[in-house]
């Protein structure tokens, strides 16, 4: 009994160092310049002051709408071409085909600052910039995701596949009556990871887009900050927060899908 108290008061002790930054910036955003300069912990005199002047400085609305679009965009993207490519490499026999996951996989040691230019160029010739093809396109297939949906299929009943070859499955088919429905968790892991990894992405959106109608919350977050006067703190607060808040809600009802996610591939190799 003893051990689980301290068990539950040093979770309680860490969760609370690891929200404290978020406490704060909640706290911040509904104090006055005052309270800031003061450097309270709390507000005197909570003020919504901050998310009205956040939404009046920049198109929020709009750059929570390209936010959203681009992110799920992705995510239904890796969802559906990531699950193909994993399920070629476990059910589809062919020639070179562990040599290509290797290749593959080898991709993921590659830093993504080396590959800006050329993307870039690419970009560029395809005539795609200030355009939501460009945050789009570059991010449909990722070899994590890849090979974390090639981990889960190799988990699956090997009886299964011989059945359906044997009644006259075709790959397609069983690709879509029994690989998917049998990964709806993996899937569902999948598809946090991409959207919260798209919806908090700065680098890319700002090299690709000076248009405000197709750049997310990121590059608007930082267009509060102020680089000549005294930064507005409240205001970037609540801006943070609003943006935030989707990548928050997705954790705290798919938390289950990642824990479960990540697990389901690690019974082979």
């Amino acid at each position: 009994m003893m051990k689980k108290i301290i068990l539950y008061i040093l979770l309680v002790i860490s969760a609370f160092f690891m929200f404290a930054p978020i406490l704060y910036a909640l706290s911040v955003s509904f104090m006055s310049a005052g309270d800031v300069n003061n450097a309270a912990l709390l507000p005197s005199e909570p003020t919504f002051q901050g998310y009205q002047e956040a939404s009046t400085r920049i198109p929020l609305v709009r750059f929570l709408f390209n936010s959203f679009l681009i992110a799920v965009s992705v995510m239904i993207g890796q969802i559906f071409l990531c699950s193909l490519a994993a399920f070629a490499f476990v059910f589809i026999p062919f020639k070179g085909r562990k040599v290509l996951f290797i290749l593959l996989l080898s991709t993921m040691l590659i830093p993504f600052e080396s590959t800006i230019v050329p993307n870039h160029v690419t970009i560029l010739n395809l005539g795609w910039l200030d355009t939501f093809q460009a945050l789009i396109v570059p991010t449909l297939v990722t070899p994590f995701g890849v090979f974390l949906l090639r981990q889960h299929f190799l988990t699956m009943p090997k009886e299964l596949w011989d059945a359906a070859q044997m009644d006259g499955c075709s790959y397609f088919r069983y690709y879509l009556s029994f690989a998917l429905p049998l990964s709806k968790t993996i899937l569902g892991a999948l598809s946090i990871f991409a959207f919260i990894s798209t919806w908090n992405s700065y680098l890319w959106p700002l090299i690709m887009t000076s248009n405000d109608n197709v750049r997310p919350i990121q590059i608007g977050l930082k267009m509060l900050v102020s680089s000549q006067a005294s930064t507005n703190w409240p205001i970037v607060m609540a801006g943070s927060i609003i943006a935030l808040l989707p990548t928050l809600l997705i954790l705290f009802f798919g938390l289950k899908y990642i824990r479960e996610g990540l697990l389901s591939g690690s019974v082979k190799g």
